[in-house]
């Protein structure tokens, strides 16, 4: 181990240190003779003995492999994967369920101060919580995509690498999945695929499929599966997106209508729609008005085009967000917008063209803190404001978190 006051640090060395606040990523801050160490399986106040992974200019990365001084949010990880150098799926087995939920309203609040440029007031006056999903923190997953080693084994990725670890059982798995014989232990071997995929939909169905060079192959089910959201029926590949948490759609559909409030006539544009979840679920307020949805991923569109089929007044462009607003594949005036972008956000080109089609309220849809606080700063720049923030902990037990918030143009 390190001795006190010895300067620099050295890959697979251990150092005793005293754990910081909580920071993006699933780690927390920690520093030794002034160099920033981001160590995972911790907790603020814990004092720890952290094993160096990484070196790079300016931190250093560590996992807690000894806790000397325990948190008293710290409980016994439930699954024996959980742990320093094997899966790195789960960031935060370690830590109490409530305490899991201040811990992303942590990172939430602090990058809308750093990146996002908002004042501590402004921050205390949305007071940004994350609420929890019915149905606990294990046993959520209905998605889940296993990697395949060498030796044609499925399993999860280590954290931070592309190196297999077999795993007899994953606990954040829904429980069907859990009962496929997909994992090791029930003698299944995939000599042929890079990775399996397995689905256990809310409609009821369950679907595996073995994946090489980026080709789908069905092993098992429907290649379609059916799901239920939004009080509508919902047909779409089995490898096509869906959200993984079986409550998280309708949680956000109540999310969005509760904050914009549509009301009868009002014209819409749903960006990154997807499928068409919001379209849906927005038609059903604004009665026939016009709701355009933008997509740019061929299976997405598809999508889109068969479930909404029922909805005339809803039209589907096949086209990237930022093109389509800004050749006008999409017009005002538009009164309600809704922005579900990928994890890198909208990007200051779509804010700015939001805006200057003058919608009476924008809900952005957000699945990364730091890139929405970037959004954030670019509509607060164009003199709107972020009314309202609510967080969602559609991923237990992982350093993620959901965010939906109200945008409105100055008064």
């Amino acid at each position: 181990m390190t001795a006190p006051g010895r300067r620099g640090l050295e890959e697979a060395e251990r150092i005793e240190l005293t754990v910081d606040a909580v920071a993006p990523g699933g780690h927390c801050v920690a520093r030794v003779d002034g160099q920033v160490v981001f160590v995972r399986h911790a907790l603020p106040g814990e004092r720890v003995v952290a094993e160096v992974t990484e070196l790079h200019r300016g931190f250093a990365r560590a996992d807690a492999v000894e806790v000397l001084v325990a948190s008293p949010d710290r409980v016994e990880p439930p699954c024996p994967y959980a742990t320093p150098g094997r899966c790195g799926g789960c960031d935060l087995q370690h830590v109490a369920a409530a305490a899991q939920l201040d811990w992303k309203a942590t990172v939430v609040r602090e990058q809308l101060t750093r990146l996002g440029g908002l004042t501590d007031q402004q921050v205390d006056a949305l007071d940004v919580r994350v609420e929890a999903l019915p149905g606990g923190p294990l046993g959520w997953r209905s998605r889940v995509r296993y990697a395949v080693d060498g030796a044609g084994r499925a399993g999860l990725l280590k954290h931070r690498s592309h190196e297999v670890v077999p795993v007899d059982r994953c606990l954040i798995a829904h429980p069907v999945i859990q009962e496929l014989p997909v994992l090791a232990p029930s003698g299944a071997r995939w000599p042929d695929a890079d990775a399996v995929e397995t689905v256990a939909s809310t409609g009821g169905d369950v679907s595996v499929t073995a994946v090489a060079a980026a080709v789908p192959t069905p092993v098992s089910g429907p290649e379609r599966v059916r799901e239920v959201a939004a009080g509508r029926d919902w047909a779409l590949p089995a490898s096509g997106f869906w959200q993984v948490h079986p409550a998280a759609a309708d949680t956000l559909v109540d999310a969005v209508l509760d904050l914009l409030d549509p009301r009868p006539g009002e014209t819409a544009w749903d960006l990154y729609g997807g499928a068409g979840l919001f379209a849906a679920a927005l038609a059903g307020r604004v009665g026939g008005a016009r709701i355009s949805l933008v997509e740019s991923a061929e299976q997405g569109v598809a999508a889109a085009r068969e479930n909404l089929a029922d909805l005339p007044a809803v039209e589907v462009v096949a086209a990237r967000v930022e093109r389509a607003l800004a050749r006008r594949r999409v017009t005002g005036p538009v009164d309600l917008v809704v922005l579900d972008p990928p994890r890198s956000g909208a990007g200051a080109s779509v804010v700015r063209d939001i805006v200057a089609a003058e919608p009476r309220a924008v809900a952005y849809v957000a699945c990364d803190p730091a890139a929405f606080a970037r959004d954030v700063r670019t509509f607060t720049g164009q003199g709107w404001r972020l009314a309202a923030l609510r967080g969602f902990d559609l991923f237990p037990m992982t350093q993620h978190v959901e965010l939906v918030g109200l945008f409105l143009p100055p008064s």
